[in-house]
């Protein structure tokens, strides 16, 4: 009997061993985690998360969206059209995946006053093209409206029910039922 306890005794410790080493591989690995997780930034607390959001908003209340730019345009050119506004801090023309230019512009000035100033300069012309100036609004993350997908004007009418096709039957009963579209010699249509 002593035997079986102390079998029953030195199994309960290589397990209690083993549980050690388990515990002690997933706090590494925990802790390799959470540095990976540092390094790519992924972590973020919400403390900073509110500081970077205040600060797009600080951002976005001295720029301005330029509408209808020639697709000619350089940045430069851009930034000597709105020079007596104020100081320009940077200008993005925005562009496709493929380099182009998509038509509209941001600039972003120094000083908030400025923005007022970029505003009377609403419909004024660049390389022949009359600009559409507004105030840059800032995004709200999550506040993008569902819409629906539109129908297709090229795909025809597509119902949201199941399909049902619709049988035609032979005249005077004879022939055999067709599974989707009658052939055109029993069809009563032509």
């Amino acid at each position: 009997m002593a035997g079986a306890d102390d079998g029953a005794v030195m199994e309960l410790d290589d397990m209690k061993k083993r549980l050690k080493e388990m515990e002690d591989e997933a706090a590494a690995l925990r802790e390799k985690q959470a540095k990976v997780e540092k390094e790519m930034g992924s972590v973020q607390d919400p403390a900073a998360a509110a500081a970077s959001q205040a600060n797009r908003e600080e951002v976005d209340s001295r720029s301005v969206f330029v509408g209808n730019v020639d697709y000619s345009c350089t940045p430069e050119e851009v930034q000597q059209h709105f020079q007596s506004c104020g100081t320009v801090n940077r200008v993005t023309i925005r562009t496709n995946k493929y380099g182009q230019p998509k038509g509209y512009a941001y600039v972003e000035f120094l000083e908030p006053e400025a923005v007022q100033e970029a505003l009377l300069l609403n419909e004024s012309e660049l390389h022949g093209r009359q600009l559409k100036i507004s105030a840059k609004r800032t995004n709200v993350p999550g506040m993008k409206v569902f819409r629906p997908p539109r129908p297709n004007p090229y795909m025809g009418f597509r119902p949201r029910s199941a399909y049902m096709p619709t049988y035609f039957y032979p005249p005077y009963g004879y022939g055999k039922v067709p599974r989707f579209r009658m052939p055109m010699r029993y069809s009563p249509y032509y």
